[in-house]
């Protein structure tokens, strides 16, 4: 389902505004919010109704207690794979096919002339955002709309947790043509879970003894001596 006809006629500083406010909200940041805002409105890129989610999003970044914005955006994006900003994470999670997937897109940059700086994952959606900034509008269209399936799983887990980011992945997903729709997730498993070292011995609660709670038999089988070789052996 499509909810634009036409792409817009320029969509780039707009892009790069929507990459921006999914950055770490530091103090230079929030000190460009002003600029962002009115870059949005004057590209006029995004629906008005789009816009006013925006500005409220932009009304909590600026709130009076900068250590507490900051402290949920990492709690929001850095805790869960539902909200990674990463979008490889949603496809391919730590599978070994998420490092071929990497070359790919690093190739889609380099092929238009661009060079990721040090440091930075070239599946980060601001990265991914200011990639598409530097494509004509109907290319950037059609960038977004390959990444959509990513965009509508982002923007579920955003309404799930009531987060006024949902309104940047919703305002990408217009974009690319789409129609912003909350998908069922599958539940996360809490954090402590997901990085929990598994046991050396493989929990021998449920592996080969007679009864939960019981200890665990070990079997130790002595080996016959050594000696020496019988003559005309081989060792």
């Amino acid at each position: 389902m499509t909810i634009f006809k036409t792409v817009p006629a320029t969509m780039a500083r707009t892009l790069r505004v929507l990459g921006h406010l999914l950055s770490y909200p530091d103090a230079e940041l929030r000190a460009h919010l002003p600029e962002m805002r009115a870059a949005l409105r004057d590209e006029r890129a995004l629906t008005s109704g789009r816009l006013i989610e925006i500005d409220a999003l932009i009304g909590r970044l600026r709130g009076p207690r900068p250590l507490e914005v900051e402290a949920a955006y990492v709690e929001l994006f850095d805790r869960g794979r539902g909200t990674a900003l990463h979008l490889f994470e949603h496809v391919h999670g730590d599978s070994r096919d998420r490092g071929p997937a990497m070359v790919d897109l690093v190739r889609t940059y380099e092929q238009s002339g661009l060079l990721l700086a040090p440091g930075e994952l070239p599946d980060y959606l601001p990265v991914v955002l200011e990639f598409a900034s530097t494509q004509p509008p109907q290319q950037a269209s059609e960038f977004l709309r390959e990444i959509a399936h990513i965009l509508q799983s982002l923007f579920g887990a955003l309404i799930e947790r009531e987060s006024a980011y949902a309104s940047i992945p919703a305002a990408l997903l217009d974009l690319a043509g789409q129609r912003a729709q909350a998908v069922k997730l599958p539940a996360e498993p809490a954090i402590d879970e997901s990085w929990e070292e598994p046991m050396a011995f493989g929990g021998c609660s449920t592996e080969g003894q007679a009864r939960p709670g019981q200890p665990q038999p070990v079997r130790i089988v002595k080996q016959p001596p050594v000696g020496p070789a019988p003559h005309g052996a081989r060792t």
